[in-house]
C-alpha cells in the first residue's frame, strides 16, 4: 500500500540524508561482529551482516543507525582499503580459485585470478602476491583480486620467511653482482700502512661480515690511545653506481632468525670487504685519545685511510670467560694478551665516566632462536650482554661520537643519529607525575640534555620501575637528522654512527662525508627524502623479524606441552581488553584476558592511561610489575599466546 507513496519515499530520501555519519577504521572480532573505531575513545558497533561489506582496516564512512535498542553504523563509502597489494594463501574449490590475506582477523576467501603463466602448477595452499583489484563496498558487492607473483609452495619449511618478506616488499636474497664491475677495487687512494699493528677482531663465533678492528695502547699511563678501524666499503661501491642504488633501497642487512638478507652480495660483505685475519684490509680509521678518567679528549681524534691485518678472530664468549677466569681458553699470544685487558681497562673507564657524565644503556636480556637447517625450532635461549660486548660497545659508541664532533665542524656534513627526548608540551605533566614521588623537576630542566641524564639516572633506581614505564611513553622517537642535534637517550650533544657501512647504508653515507672531510672536498648532495627511506625500511626490518619471532613463539609452544607450566611475566601494557606481558624466560608475548584477571567483571576497572587494574577501587596490578602465568591457548590465525594469572588477582 506504501511502495509507491511518493511522500512516504520523500521523507526516508530526506532522512537518509539527515543521518549523521562518521569517520574510522574497521576492527573486526573472531566472533563475526565488528567495530568503527573512530578514535581511542569512541568506537561503534558494526553488526555480522554488515561487516562482510568491509575488511578489517579499512577507513570507510559509515551511517548511525540503531537496532534493538543499540546505536551501530552502517559501512556506506569506502575510504582506503586495507587491503591494497598483499600476501595470501590459495584455495581452491571446484576449479574456482581464491586467495586468503595472511593478516590476522583478514581470513576472506576473495575471488581471484591469475596474471602469471602456468596457473595449472599452482595447487591449494601455495603463497603469492596479489592486488585487490574489487571491494564490496566499491564495486557492485564484489571483492575480487589478481595474482601478480607466486611466493612459496606450501611445503617449503621456510614458508613464512618468504611470506613475511614479500608482506614488507623486502628483499630475500643478497644483490645480484658482475664480478668484473662491482668487485674491482675503486679508490686506489695511498694509504697508512698499519698492517703491523696487532688489531684485532671481537665477534660471535659465526659472524662472517666482520667490519671493525681495534687496537689500543696505553701511554705512559696517563692515557689510552684507541684506534677503530672499520671496513672501506666506498673502496668498492662509489656513489650512485649500481650497487650503490641497490644498497639505498635496502637500507639494512636484514638479521632474522635463521636466515641473514645482506646489503651488499657476500663476496663483499664477508669476503673482500670482511676484517678476516692474517688479510690485508682497506678501512678508514679512527684514533682518539682517552683520559685515565674516561673522558675522550677534545679535538683528538684522527680520522685517516689505512691498510691493516688483523691478527686473530675472537668471540665473545671467549673473552669474557677468559676475563672472568673460566674455561679453558685463552689467548694465544702476550700481545693479543695485553691488547684485551687494555681494551677491558679502557671499557671500564668509559663505562664510569659515561655513567657519570651521559647514560648508560638499560642491560635487556636478548632471546635467540635455534633453528635447524629446516627451520624448526629446537630452542630459545636468554643471552645476556656480557663484558665483551660492552668492550665493543664503547668502542664504536666512543669512535661514534668522536665522527659526531669530526663532522660538525663544517656546515652540511654528516647524516647524524638525534633522539630529542621530552617536548614541552609533555614536561609539565611529567613533572607533575614526578612530584607524586618527591622527585621534583621543572618542565624546563627535563627538556634540557642535562635534566633528561639526571631524571633517568635517578629512574635507574628499582623503586622507580613503574614511574619510568610511565614516563617513557612520553618520549620521542630516535630520528636521523642532516643536523647535528642531541641525543638525549645516549646522552650525548651529538652522535653520527659510520661503524657499520657493511650492514647499514646510513654508516656507508658518512664514510662517504668522512672522506670529503679528511680530503677537504665538498660533500656529497643528497636529497632529504634519503631519510625518509632509510626509516621506512627500518620500520619494515622490525616489523619483519617481530612477525617471524611471534611465528616461531607459535611453533614452539605448539609443539611443546606447557599447559602445567608457571612461568613470570612482566606486564607491559594494559588495555579495556585485558593485560599484555612478556615471558621472561624465553621473551613471548602473551595476552591475558580480563575474564582471566576477575571473575566478576563489574567489579573490574582498567585505566589505560595509567596503566593500571583495579579490583573493587583498590590497585590489583600495573604494568611494570610481574607476576605468575599459566599458558591456556595458542591461537594461530590471531597469533596469540592466551594465558592466564596462577591465582585470580585480588
Amino acid at each position: 500500500m506504501f511502495e509507491n507513496n511518493k511522500v512516504l519515499l520523500k521523507l526516508k530520501k530526506k532522512f537518509k540524508i539527515n543521518t549523521p555519519r562518521v569517520e574510522g577504521i574497521v576492527k573486526k572480532s573472531e566472533k563475526g561482529f565488528g567495530f568503527l573505531e573512530i578514535n581511542s575513545k569512541t568506537s561503534y558497533f558494526i553488526p555480522p551482516k554488515k561487516i562482510k561489506k568491509v575488511l578489517h582496516g579499512d577507513k570507510i564512512i559509515a551511517r548511525i543507525g540503531f537496532s534493538k535498542n543499540r546505536e551501530i553504523v552502517i559501512p556506506e563509502k569506502l575510504i582506503e582499503s586495507y587491503l591494497n597489494i598483499f600476501v595470501g594463501c590459495l584455495k581452491k574449490i571446484n576449479k574456482q580459485c581464491f586467495i586468503i590475506p595472511d593478516y590476522p582477523f583478514l581470513k576472506e576467501c576473495i575471488p581471484c585470478s591469475f596474471l602469471i603463466k602456468e596457473k595449472k602448477l599452482f595447487e591449494s595452499g601455495d603463497w603469492f602476491i596479489a592486488n585487490l583489484t574489487k571491494h564490496k563496498l566499491r564495486d557492485n558487492n564484489l571483492f575480487h583480486a589478481e595474482i601478480i607473483k607466486f611466493v612459496s609452495k606450501k611445503e617449503d619449511p621456510f614458508k613464512q620467511w618468504w611470506i613475511t618478506l614479500s608482506k614488507y616488499n623486502l628483499k630475500r636474497s643478497e644483490p645480484k653482482f658482475s664480478a668484473k664491475k662491482d668487485l674491482l677495487l675503486k679508490d686506489i687512494t695511498k694509504r697508512i700502512d698499519l698492517t703491523h699493528l696487532p688489531f684485532i677482531t671481537i665477534d660471535s663465533n659465526n659472524t662472517k661480515d666482520i667490519d671493525d678492528a681495534l687496537f689500543i695502547k696505553k701511554i705512559d699511563k696517563k692515557y689510552f690511545e684507541l684506534t677503530v678501524a672499520i671496513s672501506d666499503v666506498t673502496s668498492y661501491i662509489e656513489y650512485n653506481n649500481r650497487l650503490d642504488k641497490i644498497a639505498f633501497k635496502r637500507g639494512f642487512t636484514n638479521y632474522l632468525p635463521g636466515l641473514n638478507v645482506p646489503m651488499l652480495p657476500r663476496e663483499l660483505s664477508e669476503d673482500l670487504c670482511s676484517l678476516k685475519p692474517h688479510k690485508e684490509r682497506f678501512v678508514l680509521a679512527c684514533t682518539m685519545i682517552i683520559l685515565k678518567n674516561g673522558e675522550i679528549q677534545q679535538d683528538s681524534s684522527n680520522f685517516f685511510l689505512a691498510s691493516i691485518k688483523s691478527k686473530e678472530k675472537l668471540s665473545y664468549k671467549n673473552i669474557s670467560n677468559w676475563l672472568k677466569k673460566k674455561g679453558t681458553w685463552k689467548p694465544s699470544t702476550k700481545i693479543i694478551e695485553k691488547q684485551i685487558l687494555e681494551l677491558h681497562n679502557f671499557c671500564m673507564s668509559r663505562i664510569k665516566w659515561r655513567k657519570k657524565n651521559s647514560l648508560i644503556f638499560p642491560e635487556r636480556p636478548e632471546y635467540k632462536f635455534h633453528l635447524s637447517k629446516n627451520g624448526d625450532i629446537l630452542n630459545i635461549s636468554v643471552e645476556k650482554r656480557r663484558i665483551a660486548h660492552r668492550i665493543v660497545e664503547e668502542c664504536m659508541i666512543s669512535a661514534n661520537f668522536a665522527a659526531a664532533n669530526f663532522l660538525c665542524k663544517k656546515k652540511d656534513f654528516g647524516l647524524y643519529n638525534v633522539h630529542s627526548g621530552f617536548d614541552l608540551s609533555s614536561a609539565t605533566q611529567i613533572s607533575s607525575l614526578l612530584a607524586k614521588e618527591n622527585i621534583f623537576f621543572t618542565p624546563e630542566k627535563i627538556t634540557t640534555l642535562k635534566g633528561f641524564c639526571e631524571l633517568y639516572k635517578i629512574l635507574t633506581n628499582n623503586k622507580y620501575k613503574y614511574l619510568k614505564n610511565r614516563i617513557r611513553r612520553f618520549q620521542s622517537f630516535s630520528e636521523i637528522s642532516f643536523k647535528p642535534n642531541p641525543h638525549y637517550s645516549l646522552g650525548f650533544s651529538k652522535y653520527a654512527t659510520w661503524t657499520s657501512p657493511i650492514r647499514k647504508y646510513g654508516d656507508l653515507i658518512n664514510h662517504r662525508f668522512l672522506k670529503s672531510m679528511i680530503f677537504n672536498k665538498k660533500p656529497i648532495i643528497l636529497k632529504k627524502k634519503i631519510l625518509q627511506t632509510i626509516s621506512d625500511q627500518k620500520r619494515k626490518h622490525r616489523l619483519s623479524e617481530r612477525e617471524i619471532e611471534d611465528f616461531l613463539y607459535i611453533k614452539y609452544f605448539k609443539e611443546r606441552n606447557f599447559n602445567n607450566k608457571i612461568f613470570n611475566a612482566e606486564i607491559f601494557e594494559i588495555s579495556k581488553g585485558g593485560i599484555r606481558a612478556k615471558l621472561l624466560e624465553n621473551g613471548a608475548n602473551i595476552f591475558i584476558p580480563n575474564s582471566f584477571i576477575h571473575n566478576i567483571r563489574s567489579e573490574l576497572k582498567f585505566n589505560t592511561e595509567d596503566g593500571v587494574i583495579f579490583i573493587k577501587d583498590k590497585i590489583c596490578c600495573k604494568i611494570s610489575e610481574i607476576i605468575k602465568v599459566t599458558l591456556v591457548d595458542i591461537r594461530i590465525n590471531t597469533r596469540n599466546i592466551i594465558a592466564k594469572p596462577v591465582f585470580l588477582l585480588k
